[in-house]
């Protein structure tokens, strides 16, 4: 661990190698801040080139490992081990590699779906909680200055009762059997073995689902969905067609797709109010764009004076300088360095003393792995709900919240 009140916290990684977008994008927003310095990783199953990735980060030669295990291991037994470790590798490796950074007592970062099944997610979840490690999932479109301020509105009231929320992750970046072509995310993305049958829900559905959550405060109590491969011969899923009741009975649809044809990113949330409704898209980040009962429409901008508390700490540049992904993403890692920092020093955000509790989060912080507990859960009961010709599913979630 890094030592007591020091500025920067140790990070490793496991995955993200050469090619892999993910990757970089973790190391970019762990640098942004200067919260974290990445000192210890594998790279990949190949070893020459997980070694060289490690030389160019200028990562130490001893600890550029040959293998997750003797990585947990090494770096538990150091002095100075890492603070957390980021689990950047298809979905069907996060569950092992997870749990032994966790048993180890080390907090981890695990792309989402957390696991393949809730039972495996649920298990690193008690983990964590056994070890007092942090387990986080980074659902980092949360961490846009603009979306917390979407969340503090609603949370707030002042869209009155939410009366229906629509959002859709829908992609174009499938709509092509790149899988057939050698592309590498398109080949383990498409495998049913490693993404699991309804992959587009998994890969892209848990995002939305996460940001409705986020903004509204409200679950799934109960969903209907039909899920279509809109590629011919594509092994998995790749879109899908979700109708929720959430807390209270309010209605919700979300559409997830890989294979929207013409689409870029295509994450779109919309929520509806007694009073007035909110909009906002990935595409244009720094914008809010809210209407009252009279259709007046009033576009927010990331940087005003008059935003939340909960936007402003997280702009960086002033107003009508917009932030994209990677500020998104290093936000989420600031939040997670905030919680590390204090668990590590024992005070609380404010620099209070914590006699020895654990330290109170933010209540719009970054996702943990009860949230990619959730996702899990979601997905297979939209696969259930499928399966049963789109009848009615209950999420385990929604029992949990129930008692039932």
């Amino acid at each position: 661990m890094s030592a007591p009140q020091s500025g920067r916290l140790i990070a490793g990684m496991v995955g993200g190698g050469a090619g892999a977008d993910i990757g970089k994008t973790h190391r970019y927003a762990m640098r942004l801040d200067g919260q974290f310095d990445l000192l210890a990783g594998v790279f990949g199953r190949d070893l020459g080139r997980s070694a060289a990735l490690a030389a160019e980060l200028g990562i130490p030669e001893d600890r550029a490992y040959a293998s997750y295990g003797e990585m947990a291991r090494a770096e538990a037994a150091r002095e100075d081990g890492v603070d957390v470790v980021a689990v950047a590798t298809p979905n069907d490796s996060h569950f092992e590699i997870a749990r032994t950074f966790l048993e180890a007592g080390i907090s981890v970062v695990c792309e989402k779906p957390l696991t393949q099944d809730s039972a495996t997610a649920a298990e690193l979840v008690r983990i964590a909680a056994e070890h007092d490690a942090v387990l986080a999932v980074p659902h980092c479109y949360s961490a846009y200055a603009m979306v917390r301020h979407a969340a503090r509105l609603v949370r707030d009231g002042q869209l009155g009762a939410v009366t229906f929320v629509d959002v859709e992750h829908a992609s174009g970046w499938a709509a092509t059997p790149l899988e057939l072509l050698g592309h590498k995310q398109a080949s383990w993305r498409t495998d049913p073995d490693v993404a699991g049958f309804p992959s587009v829900v998994g890969d892209l559905g848990t995002h939305a689902y996460h940001l409705l959550r986020y903004i509204t405060g409200l679950d799934a109590e109960r969903l209907s969905a039909r899920l279509r491969s809109l590629v011919p011969q594509r092994r998995v899923f790749d879109h899908a067609t979700v109708e929720m009741d959430l807390s209270g009975g309010v209605p919700a649809r979300l559409w997830a797709s890989m294979a929207a044809t013409g689409h870029n990113h295509g994450l779109r949330i919309r929520v509806f109010g007694e009073k007035g409704s909110l909009e906002w898209q990935h595409e244009d980040p720094h914008h809010l764009t809210l209407q009252d009962l009279d259709g007046t429409t009033t576009v927010l901008t990331q940087g005003l004076s008059t935003l939340s508390e909960d936007a402003t700490r997280l702009t960086r540049v002033g107003l009508g300088h917009p932030e994209g992904f990677l500020e998104a993403f290093a936000n989420f890692y600031r939040d997670l360095a905030d919680e590390l920092r204090a668990r590590r020093d024992g005070t609380r955000l404010d620099g209070t003393v914590l006699d020895g509790k654990t330290p109170p989060t933010r209540e719009l912080s970054f996702p943990t792995g009860r949230d990619g507990l959730i996702g899990v859960q979601f997905v297979e009961a939209v696969a259930a709900s499928h399966t049963n010709d789109a009848g009615w599913i209950t999420p385990k979630s929604a029992l949990l919240t129930t008692g039932h």
